[in-house]
């Protein structure tokens, strides 16, 4: 199944323990309590998941939904 954008921040969100509707996707996920051991389980999750190929510095480098999106293949 492919990744889309809303299951990426429906999965980042589940990750806070927060609300999707809560979790905006073009700002940056840091400042919402996100840090690197989450992006490093999401990232394994959807390597598993869905095959992405993206690496944890691309996520880091830009820690958005909607950047995450394009790194990721994800559709809309």
């Amino acid at each position: 199944m492919a990744l889309t954008l809303e299951q990426i921040r429906a999965d980042v969100a589940d990750s806070l323990g927060e609300d999707p509707a809560d979790i905006p996707m073009d700002e940056n996920l840091l400042d919402y309590g996100l840090d690197s051991v989450r992006i490093m389980a999401l990232l394994g999750r959807w390597r598993r998941d869905h095959g992405v190929q993206a690496d944890f510095a691309d996520l880091a480098e830009q820690p958005a939904v909607e950047a995450w999106g394009a790194l990721l293949g994800a559709g809309s």
